[in-house]
C-alpha cells in the first residue's frame, strides 16, 4: 500500500507534468535543473515548516513569521530550516505555492458552474480569493513576500505562476491552450494578484474586487478559438 507522503508526492508530480508546457511558454528564462526528489523523511519535515509558517503567518501576518521561531514550531534545527528555505521570503513563497495546491485539490472536487469559460474562471478565482480571505494575515504576508522576492527566489515564484495558471486551466478544462489562451490566462492572473494587493491594503472592496475579476475573466471568451467559417452559402 502507497503511503499518503507517496499518494502526495505522485499527486504533485502529475499536476506539475500536466501544466507544465502551458506554463513554461510565460516564463521565458532558461531554469535550472530540478533538485533531487525528497525522501519520505524530507518531504514530512518540508510539509511540517510549511505548516509552521502557514500558522505563525496566521496569527501574526509577515512580521510573525521568524525563521527561529518556525524552525522550534516544526522541530527542526535552524540550520536544516536554511537547508530547505534559504530565506523567509523564500519559505512565504513556498507557503503559497502551497496553499494554492490544497486550494486546487478542494476546488476539483467541485468544479465551477459557470456556462460560459469566463464565468467559469470567475468563480474559481472568487472561490480562490474568499478563501484567502478567511486568513487575511496568511495573504498579507504571502502576498507580500511575492512582492519582494528577488531572482534567487524565481523558482519558487514561479511554482506560484504554474499553480495559478493550473486552477484557471482546470476551470475551463483545458489541456492543449493555445497562445492566445495562455495570453489571457496570464493577464488574469496578474489582475487576480493586482486586486488582492488592493484589497488586502484597504484600497478596493470585495465587490471592487468581484467586478475586476468577472471583467479579465472575459478574456477567455475572446481568446477561445474560432469555428471554421463556411464562405458557401445555403445548399
Amino acid at each position: 500500500m502507497p503511503t499518503e507522503a507517496n499518494r502526495d508526492k505522485a499527486a504533485r508530480a502529475a499536476t506539475t507534468d500536466k501544466a507544465g508546457k502551458a506554463a513554461a511558454t510565460g516564463a521565458g528564462a532558461a531554469r535550472p535543473a530540478p533538485a533531487s526528489p525528497l525522501t519520505e523523511r524530507q518531504e514530512a519535515r518540508r510539509r511540517r515548516i510549511l505548516r509552521a509558517c502557514a500558522q505563525l503567518a496566521g496569527r501574526g501576518g509577515f512580521d510573525a513569521v521568524q525563521m527561529r521561531e518556525v524552525a522550534e514550531s516544526s522541530q527542526v534545527a535552524l540550520g536544516t530550516l536554511y537547508r530547505y528555505f534559504p530565506s523567509k521570503i523564500h519559505l512565504l513563497v513556498a507557503t503559497m505555492q502551497d496553499q494554492l495546491e490544497t486550494l486546487h485539490g478542494t476546488l476539483r472536487k467541485k468544479p465551477p458552474a459557470g456556462e460560459t469559460p469566463a464565468e467559469r474562471v470567475a468563480e474559481t478565482l472568487m472561490r480562490a480569493f474568499r478563501a484567502l480571505q478567511r486568513e487575511p494575515h496568511l495573504a498579507d504576508a504571502m502576498v507580500r513576500a511575492l512582492t519582494f522576492a528577488d531572482r534567487s527566489v524565481s523558482p519558487e515564484v514561479d511554482q506560484v505562476s504554474r499553480q495559478t495558471t493550473m486552477i484557471i486551466l482546470d476551470a475551463v478544462e483545458l489541456t492543449d491552450p493555445t497562445p492566445e489562451q495562455l495570453s489571457a490566462v496570464r493577464v488574469i492572473e496578474h489582475t487576480w494578484h493586482s486586486t488582492l494587493i488592493t484589497w488586502l491594503s484597504g484600497r478596493a472592496s470585495i465587490a471592487q474586487v468581484k467586478t475586476d475579476i468577472e471583467t479579465v475573466c472575459r478574456l477567455m471568451d475572446l481568446a477561445a478559438p474560432k469555428g471554421p467559417t463556411s464562405t458557401d452559402g445555403p445548399r
